[in-house]
């Protein structure tokens, strides 16, 4: 089960974020091994000097569109999956909403299963 913490700049249209969302479940979805009714998601919009980020480190040339996917997985994934997600998700980002696949930036952090608790207080 993972859970997605989306940073972009304040300003994209309830659209854009329903677009942006969905891409990135459908990713999820396609390439990480995600059940399609797995989706919790949280999307920060930073005002200008909140989002701060190098336009030209490892990639770029990034623009003020820059979005920060930050996922905390349940468990490892093999490399070979994690690039075919990072592959995915640009591609379907890139057709809705229209983001250039530079300015997506992935981070994947994996927890052990007693990390979480989904409800009611009770660990997993």
């Amino acid at each position: 089960m993972p859970f997605a913490r989306i940073s972009l700049h304040r300003g994209k249209s309830p659209e854009y974020l329903k677009m942006l969302s969905q891409s990135l479940h459908e990713a999820l979805v396609e390439s990480f091994d995600v059940p399609p009714t797995d989706r919790f998601q949280v999307i920060h919009q930073h005002e200008p000097g909140e989002l701060i980020f190098d336009a030209h480190y490892l990639g770029g040339p990034r623009s003020h569109d820059y979005v920060l996917i930050a996922i905390t997985a349940g468990r490892q994934r093999e490399t070979s999956v994690k690039q075919a997600f990072y592959r995915t998700l640009v591609e379907r980002l890139h057709v809705a909403p229209g983001l250039d696949p530079e300015d997506v930036m992935v981070v994947i952090t994996t927890t052990a299963a007693d990390e979480w608790s989904f409800a009611g207080g009770r660990g997993n």
